[in-house]
């Protein structure tokens, strides 16, 4: 009861955006991707679960209302939500970790945050950079049990992944990769399997300085410009991401029936996703730029 009484009071605390896009509180059916990776997440707000003989991985809480979605499709799978024991992520923004705390406090797993989010995780949000403003709402805050660096490995009954920083949409934003075998492939197959952090930005990231706006966080272009090196370096055959739109999840889904978890392999898609991306960076790059010169 104090543990509700604390999130409700948080909830009704932090400031909260005008409209949430229903696709991200939108239940979906949850589904397999690999033989011990699973999509429980929404419409769009993903969540997956690694299986290992040990226990389980959560990666990304969500909403602050996602939990009970998330723990439905989790059983409805057949797994145990209390066997979840690692809650990971891919970035610190309350659409990805607003459900921490409650997850926390019902599964005791243990909380793992890349270094530069662990203070924004830990303070619910007031420390991002963009705080205060209403597209970085704050969520209840969550201990963190494990900091993580780049590179660090993540391993639970004899499965392993890999943290990436790949950071500037959040300063310690993640991009998990692991490796695994796909149902209905011949035995012995394994697929490299990318699930990315995130590479947008909106008009209150400011990459120069000018008179009005500082630089949102010193680093911030060296953080982007080391992202897409980094994704652009990873190998790929699953690409998915932190939201389901990143990889087409929803239109994917459409031939999952007949062609099963083979649809999610796609790195010409994930090519273009990193391409495109990154274009649209250093053209607001160059318009930052110019205007500051004016």
């Amino acid at each position: 009861m104090r543990f509700a009484l604390f999130c409700l009071l948080s909830i009704l605390t932090c400031p909260v955006m005008a409209q949430v896009d229903p696709a991200w509180i939108t239940p979906i059916a949850p589904f397999q991707i690999a033989d011990n990776l699973y999509y429980v997440g929404s419409q769009d707000l993903a969540s997956y679960l690694v299986v290992t003989p040990k226990g389980n991985i959560l990666i990304n809480a969500n909403l602050v209302t996602s939990p009970p979605q998330i723990k439905a499709s989790v059983e409805k799978l057949g797994f145990h939500w209390n066997d979840i024991k690692i809650l990971l992520n891919n970035q610190a923004h309350d659409d990805h970790m607003g459900g921490a705390a409650q997850i926390i406090h019902e599964t005791h797993a243990k909380n793992m945050v890349m270094d530069c989010d662990v203070s924004v995780v830990e303070s619910g949000a007031k420390t991002d950079f963009l705080a205060p403003s209403p597209n970085v709402p704050g969520y209840p805050a969550a201990h963190v049990d494990r900091v993580l660096h780049d590179r660090d490995k993540v391993n639970l009954g004899g499965i392993t992944l890999i943290a990436h920083k790949t950071a500037g949409h959040t300063r310690g934003c993640t991009t998990w990769t692991i490796q695994s075998h796909l149902p209905r492939e011949s035995a012995g197959t394994t697929r490299n399997i990318v699930i990315v952090g995130g590479t947008g930005f909106w008009s209150e990231y400011h990459f120069v300085t000018t008179p009005g706006h500082a630089v949102s966080y010193a680093g911030i272009v060296q953080d982007f410009q080391h992202t897409f090196a980094v994704l652009h370096s990873l190998p790929c055959d699953v690409f998915l991401g932190a939201h389901g739109g990143y990889f087409d999840m929803l239109e994917k889904l459409k031939r999952y029936p007949k062609e099963g978890p083979r649809v999610f392999i796609d790195p010409d898609r994930y090519k273009q996703f990193v391409i495109k991306s990154q274009e649209k960076f250093e053209k607001e790059l160059i318009r930052q730029q110019a205007a500051a010169t004016h």
